[in-house]
């Protein structure tokens, strides 16, 4: 489904009825005859977006098509908004939901047609709820994304949503970082040149202040893939600002040592798109 196809679906559900819609997707198991449902999902996607990257419409786009496959049976997701702990922009799920899982066929035996048909029809609406939430949700964060914040908390931020990946109860955590991934408060600064430019920062040194400063996380062993690392405001603007191969990969590197010691994998770092899908 493309990013538009996802947002029309959600001006159809009506936008307004699906803000701040947390645990939006109803069981299919309100049916005693049916059974309660799996207590464990099979995969949480966090979908975070960082409110200061200002994307193109083919990296929004990226991130519509790498949700859209998670939203099957027996999977979850999230969608988070974050940037500064200031200026109202602060670390906020959008939505949140979990789709059922498939009833064994040796359940399906023991259920009554009239029950198991009202299922198998909740089954099958529950995507189509599920893309109406989280296509609002895209809209909501990426319409809120601004140029103009002055700071970017990505450090404490990511720390906070690391902290609700681990509490998941998923078999498979899997996290989207949506961001320029360049810190900008009072611990450091990655940008150079006024936030012109990206600076070639020394990863030791900065992993010495997240340390000092306690802003590592713990993801609880999810995967993180990176959408947007880099990117500038002016890029927004169809600007072509240059960048130097060794700082960007100064920068994936601080990233990947970051992500390994707060319990997480970094499987890709898209400078500033992915180059496979999300799996």
């Amino acid at each position: 489904m493309k990013w538009s196809a996802l947002l029309l679906i959600a001006s159809l559900a009506g936008a307004d009825a699906w803000a701040g819609a947390i645990d939006a997707i109803p069981t299919c198991h309100d049916n005693k005859l049916v059974g309660a449902p799996a207590a464990t999902l099979e995969t949480e996607l966090f979908v975070a977006i960082d409110q200061t990257t200002l994307l193109d419409g083919g990296l929004k786009q990226s991130v519509a098509d790498n949700l859209k496959p998670f939203l099957t049976p027996a999977n979850g997701f999230q969608v988070i908004t974050f940037s500064a702990y200031t200026q109202g922009h602060y670390t906020e799920v959008l939505a949140s939901g979990r789709l059922d899982a498939t009833l064994d066929p040796a359940r399906r035996n023991d259920i009554s047609k009239t029950a198991l048909a009202k299922f198998d029809q909740c089954m099958t609406r529950q995507p189509q709820l599920a893309a109406q939430v989280a296509g609002t949700a895209l809209r909501s964060a990426f319409d809120g994304t601004s140029g103009e914040i002055a700071k970017s908390d990505v450090l404490a931020s990511i720390k906070a949503i690391a902290e609700l990946s681990r509490k998941s109860k998923a078999r498979n955590k899997v996290v989207l970082l949506v961001s320029d991934m360049l810190e900008n408060s009072s611990v450091s600064s990655f940008y150079a040149d006024h936030g012109h430019s990206v600076r070639k920062i020394d990863p030791a040194r900065e992993m010495q202040l997240v340390e000092q400063n306690q802003l590592l996380g713990d993801f609880g062993g999810a995967r993180v893939y990176v959408i947007g690392a880099g990117l500038l405001s002016e890029d927004a603007k169809k600007s072509k600002s240059y960048r130097d191969p060794k700082t960007m990969q100064a920068l994936a590197g601080f990233w990947k040592t970051y992500l390994e010691k707060s319990g997480a994998q970094l499987v890709e770092f898209g400078q500033p798109a992915l180059l496979s899908p999300i799996r």
